[in-house]
């Protein structure tokens, strides 16, 4: 540790401002990296070590102090232009302004470019300054919480920011945690208290916390006060769900866990008050350091832009250093005879300096070929799509009252060019809604089909304190519970004991169950309505309602459940003084534990357990338990103690001790819980596999229950007869397997494939076997995957495919896969929001994925895409007019338009109609999209806007660019007026050239757009309008009083615009123009239409009608099939 003392403020605000400038964390951290803390209570000087500071102006604010503002009033200028000089545009725009500061180079006025440039960079700081003002907002909102921090043996109001490490906290009911906190003691029995953590994972359900049995009863701030212990505890991370400490007080030491501490951002809840020491303040609390940045994420039109744009960099060039040659020779051979009346400006010399300064010239003069507004644009358009998904009522969900949100702005396009979902199960395919379907008791199976039986028992005459929602179909397992079947109630006493709900009576006998899983939750409460109550707990007693019966139970011990045990068990003691120990858990794990005379039962339950999985896609536990005897509980409870108390490799240590209990067990049953689809799940998926979109599903679950969820969402069918299983243990086995399989069954219907248990599939070295596999299918099952290995999966598709991925799930153990993909969604369902919260984009159901892409993606993608087409096109169309001139003006760097027509043109006459179609353009509606899927595979292929549509637009722009020089030229030259005056001079030149160009890319405008709105109407026909106000305006009579010296041509536009030449002039460049674009387009309308073309034809005969053969047409061959199964 490197301590932080307060004479070091005034160096430390500097060392912040410098590494804030560097685009370092706002935060400065005055200490080495921790091995481990140290912290004393009630001790503040001993604690100083974990102090340190934040610059926020004008305060320095010590440790639990948040900032997750950017800038300040000082630090805002510099640091807001650093950053956006970071982007080469601005950086390449800013050198520009600097030559055009140099006289000798320039032959354009600086505001040309200053005035571009500024407003982009103000509109990007005023967005900048309006997003961080929100944060400083928030921020001092947090900071000013009161908390009531206990200080020299008084409790004293202080704000969260003045709250240190080692500092008791009492908290009241309602009251957010200000910091990480070690739970001292609670005003409930046994040092108990309740949180809600939907701030950390979006989980409402309330959890349990309990303070150490030897703090537990300082509850007076008098005795608190005198409270000295020390907590020696891991360093600061990011684990939510652990916590590894030791308490050491009064010459003995307490394990700490997870289950001790209150994390920031939890609310405490049904607590009158509770204590806690402060473990980690501020940016060091688990809150903040899982706040840490999304990866950035670039759409593929974002890469291929920024190579187009080194490619017209480098045609720019090119056009200079032509310009530039020509520029010397002319100087050369025609210059040198006009010295002496037309002599070269100091410092130029020679021919090959006057190049040179040509050279740079012509780079001013030609940047517009990338101008600076493309990327203003860009972001706007893209926002403008953002705000569509947000408004779309038809992706709205009134159940939950949950609206589509687009959580990024730069990924839109993207959505219109998906080839791969990535798709999680529970909870993102089906509702994650559980209920109590089936069971099998003692060999004996229970639970009807509601098909086969209308009327659901009625449990009210029966148990009083039945939940009325509770559904179930066969009243025989109610017979066998009421004559007291032995077997039936043990299996309902195992569901009412072996759990962790907590439980909640409002009034009684109305009962409200908090459960951390919905299958806990629809276990607990079929136990309830079969009559055995779950009512309370506490940490050492279990309260539950027996037949009408009361019964309490010792809680000797609970073996907690995780994703590598996949079981938990309890140990209580009966009221008897019986041991009994209960275990659930998947089969898998759990069969394998029983006692050797259970086979015979064993094969009975496997039987109903496939039938539940293979027919009905329902989710399996099976149940057994164990009788302990004195000796054996107190030897295992010692063994349990001493791990528990263990400071090193804790985790590891109780599960060797759990497993050693969990052996020899007596099954009772199994129990079948149904996961319903959701709402339009099979259809969605229909749809998107007819534009072409491969859907794999990646879950955690077993093999059976994902195969069946898959036939249910129509992946899978009943006419895909050809199945193959790869079952091998070793990497060549299921290398080989992968690879007969593909070679035998190329070019048929693939049902199902299962991956070895070690997930040999993913390794480096078979990589390529499983993608060729996999990819050859239509549809693909990964069954039994871990959060990571999603996030492999998706990683070998975009490594080895190049295609554009999406990931959509509900739960945090989708957020490695979602942060993989290159478009994540997030589904807000039963498993909390860390999925939204990682997501790009969001939503309440999977149907409205069909939407999201096949609307929204595809717009997106089609309005990005014509809008670029059209931009290259009008600014080479405008900027090599220059070049053309450069050889009838001896390469002087003459400008061809009017100063303030270059500055105007990109800001003012063509930015809105291009904003508008860019925004609002569509080339058949919304419905007309979901009925023709097939219309997505623009996108897929990417035939929008490549390499070769854009040198289309370029050649397209340079013939315009031809055609509205060469044409004017020829015909002005021998024009002349009425009065017989000649039109050969360079204003009149200039004028009808800019009005040509500004109409001709009106008309192509015009002609692009697809779908016209009041906006379009008004954004073209008005920027039009304004082009012949401005121009007027500016060769008027009273600007030209007010600034003599800069509008010196006077009536020039209006003495031009009269001569009926003129007009003749521009509508025959305007004709040439445009008449190639029409014809070409009618006749690929005629000979080649799109299926866009043909849909839109039919839309308009018959607007209400779909038309069978066309979407026929268009639907995809036979579809083939595989699933994985991979497990660690």
């Amino acid at each position: 540790m490197v301590p932080c003392t307060l004479c070091d403020r005034c160096c430390l605000i500097s060392l912040y401002f410098w590494h804030f400038i560097a685009n370092a964390s706002p935060y400065a951290f005055c200490f080495l990296a921790e091995e481990e803390r140290r912290v004393r209570a009630n001790d503040r000087e001993y604690n100083e070590k974990f102090q340190y500071y934040v610059f926020s102006f004008p305060f320095l604010h010590q440790s639990n102090c948040i900032m997750t503002s950017k800038y300040n009033i000082i630090t805002f200028l510099p640091v807001n232009l650093f950053e956006q000089f970071q982007e080469v545009a601005n950086t390449y725009f800013l050198f520009l302004l600097i030559l055009q500061l140099i006289p000798q180079i320039s032959s354009l006025s600086w505001f040309t470019t200053i005035v571009p440039l500024a407003l982009v960079l103000s509109i990007t700081a005023v967005k900048d300054a309006t997003d961080d003002y929100f944060r400083h907002k928030s921020d001092n909102q947090v900071n000013n919480r009161q908390s009531q921090v206990l200080i020299r043996g008084s409790l004293q109001n202080e704000k969260w920011m003045n709250v240190r490490v080692g500092d008791i906290i009492k908290l009241e009911n309602k009251q957010f945690v200000a910091a990480d906190l070690l739970l001292l003691s609670s005003t409930e029995p046994h040092g108990l208290c309740y949180i809600e953590t939907a701030e950390l994972d979006g989980e409402t359900n309330m959890k349990v916390r309990q303070s150490v049995s030897v703090t537990s009863e300082l509850g007076d701030p008098n005795n608190l006060a005198s409270f000295d212990g020390e907590v020696v505890c891991e360093p600061p991370n990011n684990k939510l769900d652990r916590f590894c400490g030791t308490l050491y007080w009064r010459d003995k030491k307490y394990p700490l866990t997870n289950q001790n501490m209150l994390l920031r951002g939890c609310v405490l809840r049904n607590t009158e008050a509770c204590y806690g020491l402060v473990i980690f303040a501020g940016p060091d609390t688990k809150l903040m350091q899982n706040s840490g940045r999304t990866k950035f994420k670039r759409t593929s039109i974002d890469r291929l832009m920024n190579t187009l744009v080194l490619w017209i960099f480098g045609f720019l060039v090119c056009m200079g250093v032509i310009l530039a040659v020509g520029n010397a020779v002319w100087e050369r051979e025609v210059g040198s005879r006009f010295q002496s009346y037309l002599p070269w400006d100091p410092p130029v010399d020679n021919f090959l300096f006057s190049a040179f300064l040509s050279f740079w010239s012509y780079v001013i003069i030609l940047n517009t070929v990338v101008p600076i507004s493309l990327y203003v644009s860009v972001e706007v358009i893209r926002l403008g799509h953002s705000y569509f998904i947000n408004w779309d009522q038809k992706m709205f969900c009134s159940q939950c009252n949950t609206a589509a949100e687009a959580r990024t702005t730069t990924l839109n396009e993207e959505l219109g060019q998906v080839e791969y979902i990535f798709s999680d199960k529970t909870g993102t395919l089906t509702q994650n809604i559980m209920s109590f379907n089936k069971c099998s008791i003692n060999g004996q199976p229970y639970g009807k089909c509601i098909r086969t039986c209308i009327t659901r028992i009625d449990f009210s005459p029966f148990n009083p304190l039945a939940d009325p929602d509770f559904c179930f179909y066969d009243d025989k397992l109610l017979e066998s519970v009421k004559v007291g079947d032995a077997h039936s109630q043990e299996f309902f006493r195992l569901l009412s004991l072996c759990h962790t709900v907590m439980s909640e009576e409002k009034s009684e006998g109305e009962l409200v169950y908090k459960a951390q899983s919905p299958d806990e939750g629809a276990l607990v409460t079929a136990a309830r309505n079969f009559g055995f109550v779950f009512r309370s707990r506490t940490p050492g007693t279990i309260t539950t309602t027996e037949m009408g019966r009361t019964v309490t139970y010792s809680l000797l011990a609970i073996l907690d459940f995780n994703n590598i045990r996949k079981r938990m068990s309890v140990i209580v003691r009966s009221p008897e003084g019986r041991i009994r120990l209960y275990c659930k858990g998947a089969d898998t794990v759990l069969l394998e534990r029983l006692h050797h005379c259970n086979q015979e039962l064993t094969a009975v339950t496997s039987d109903h357990l496939n039938v539940c999985n293979h027919t009905n896609g329902l989710r399996t536990l099976a149940l057994a338990y164990r009788d302990l005897s004195e000796d054996e509980w107190e030897s295992w409870s010692e063994s349990h103690s001493v791990a528990d108390k263990a400071t090193d490799c804790r985790e590891d240590r109780l599960a060797a001790v759990y497993e050693q209990i969990e052996q020899d067990m007596m099954l009772l049953g199994a129990t079948a819980i149904e996961d319903k689809l959701q709402e339009g799940v099979p259809e969605t998926i229909a749809v998107l596999s007819l534009a072409n979109i491969k859907i794999w599903v990646l879950t955690g679950d077993k093999q059976e229950t994902a195969v069946n969820i898959g036939y249910s969402c129509k992946m899978l069918t009943d006419d895909m007869t050809e199945v193959f299983i790869i079952g091998g243990h070793t990497v060549q086995s299921v290398r080989q397997e992968l690879r007969s399989a593909c070679s035998s069954h190329a070019g048929k219907n693939r049902s199902l494939s299962r991956v070895s248990r070690q997930a040999h599939a993913l390794e480096a070295d078979m990589e390529s076997e499983f993608v060729s596999t996999a990819c050859a299918c239509k549809a693909v099952i990964c069954c039994r995957v871990t959060p990571l290995q999603k996030a492999q999966v998706v990683e070998l598709i975009k490594k080895h495919k190049k295609a554009v991925t999406l990931a959509i799930g509900d739960g945090a153990n989708d957020i490695s896969m979602i942060k993989s993909a290159h478009i994540g969604v997030g589904i807000s369902g039963q498993e909390g929001i860390q999925a939204v919260l990682a997501s790009d984009y969001s939503f309440s159901q999977f149907r409205f994925l069909q939407r999201l892409l096949l609307v929204h993606g595809r717009w997106s993608y089609l309005r990005m895409c014509r809008f670029l087409c059209y931009f290259f096109y009008k600014n080479f169309a405008f900027t090599m007019v220059h070049f053309w001139f450069g050889f009838f003006c001896g390469f002087s760097a003459q400008t061809v338009y009017d100063q303030y027509f270059i500055t105007l043109y990109n800001i003012v006459y063509t930015s809105l109609p291009v904003l508008a179609m860019g925004i609002f353009d569509q080339d058949v509606p919304d419905q007309r999209s979901l009925e023709y899927p097939k219309l997505y595979e623009p996108g897929q292929l990417n035939l929008l806007f490549n390499k070769r549509e854009f040198f289309i637009c370029i050649a397209q722009g340079i013939y315009s660019s031809v055609v509205l020089f060469f044409v004017p030229y020829a015909i002005l030259s021998d024009a002349t007026q009425s009065t017989g005056v000649p039109l050969a001079d360079y204003q009149t030149f200039a004028v009808t050239t800019a009005t040509a160009l500004v109409i001709v890319v009106s008309v192509q405008i015009a002609l692009d757009t697809g779908f016209w709105t009041v906006f379009n109407h008004v954004f073209v026909w008005g920027s039009l309008a304004s082009y012949f106000t401005i121009m007027f305006a500016l060769n008027s009579q009273i600007l030209f009083r007010i600034f003599p010296n800069q509008f010196h041509f006077v009536g020039s536009a209006q003495s031009t615009l009269l001569q009926p030449v003129v007009w003749l002039t521009i509508a025959l460049a305007t004709a040439i123009c445009i008449v190639p674009v029409l014809a070409f387009r009618f006749l690929k309308l005629d000979l080649k239409p799109q299926l866009s073309d043909t849909v839109r034809k039919h839309t308009k005969t018959s607007p209400t009608l779909i038309c069978p053969s066309l979407l026929l047409r268009h639907v995809l061959p036979s579809s083939q099939y595989v699933g994985l199964e991979v497990n660690d």
